[in-house]
């Protein structure tokens, strides 16, 4: 008798707090398209911690799968989710060619999903209603990294003849990320009335060994043409930091260097002036809009079809 007396006052203890049982909380599937991302990470433990700490949700009942940047792989955990019958999934592609036959997949199940930091197109998400995004709008990032540049002293022309002669090290160029800001990062100086001239453009595909290695190559082929090198990410700019150091070139004196996410390592650069800028990716607003959307989704809520978090330009 006291054994079941402890156990209703367990209960009713929990209810009072505001704290799931695994019964009655629902399940979430979550695909990360790599757990060795940086930003991803970010993102990824704080999702957790969220859904965990804050929204009470048992953590038997958050399932985080690591895609290793294989989508065969995740698209095996995709079809072990919807296997397992969970409630709703959070998607971070590895490949965002793969959106149609996911959303195909989920809406087929019944699944609502949540689709994160790789955007699919309209026309994709248009596939069903069960579907959403939740993410930033690249385009904006882009355009804060151009307008970084363009306010600088002497507007990104460090060699002084009278144009911006920049690298592009981008992300991987299937994702629209990695599109917009490589376009939207050259517009901004173009609106700003400034002539450029591309020097080199190869993808990193958001790696830092990858961005060491391509800063590193322009930095010896082009030499003190380089007045700028663009990164999509601030992990591709910590490589190429490392490159211009080897090289002899300092940020700030005769390069300037931009990337995005605002990793707290590349704040620090910001602040000492070792990193011309970066953009914040929020990826606390982010996680906790994508977890609050997937639970009202899970309790058959609909969904609108995007959410926007905004960027945030980072100058010294």
């Amino acid at each position: 008798m006291k054994k079941v007396l402890a156990l209703v006052m367990a209960l009713m203890l929990m209810a009072l707090c505001g704290v799931a049982t695994a019964e009655d909380a629902p399940k979430i599937g979550i695909a990360i398209y790599n757990f060795a991302d940086n930003f991803m990470t970010l993102y990824r433990n704080e999702l957790h911690r969220y859904l965990v700490e804050d929204l009470k949700i048992p953590e038997e009942n958050v399932i985080i799968m690591d895609g290793k940047n294989d989508q065969a792989e995740q698209t095996n955990q995709i079809d072990g989710f919807i296997a397992d019958n969970v409630d709703v999934m959070i998607l971070n592609l590895v490949q965002t060619s793969s959106a149609a036959s996911v959303i195909q997949k989920v809406d087929a199940a019944g699944i609502p999903t949540v689709f994160i930091n790789r955007e699919p197109t309209k026309e994709e998400l248009d596939l069903s209603k069960l579907v959403c995004y939740v993410g930033a709008d690249a385009r904006q990032s882009g355009t804060f990294q151009g307008e970084i540049i363009a306010e600088t002293e002497n507007k990104g022309d460090f060699n002084g003849n009278g144009v911006v002669d920049y690298a592009m090290i981008m992300g991987d160029p299937e994702n629209v990320d990695a599109q917009y800001r490589t376009e939207f990062s050259i517009k901004a100086l173009e609106d700003a009335g400034l002539k450029v001239n591309k020097l080199y453009e190869q993808r990193g595909d958001w790696d830092q060994t990858k961005g060491q290695e391509l800063a590193a190559t322009v930095l010896t082929q082009f030499g003190n043409d380089v007045d700028v090198i663009f990164c999509n990410n601030d992990a591709m700019a910590l490589g190429a930091y490392q490159a211009i150091v080897d090289n002899g070139r300092t940020v700030g004196k005769d390069i300037y260097l931009v990337g995005v996410d605002a990793l707290d390592e590349c704040q620090e650069m910001v602040k000492n002036g070792t990193m011309t800028g970066t953009v914040l990716n929020d990826h606390i607003g982010q996680s906790h809009t994508a977890a609050d959307v997937a639970l009202k989704a899970a309790k058959g809520e609909p969904m609108e079809q995007y959410y926007w978090v905004d960027y945030v330009k980072v100058t010294k």
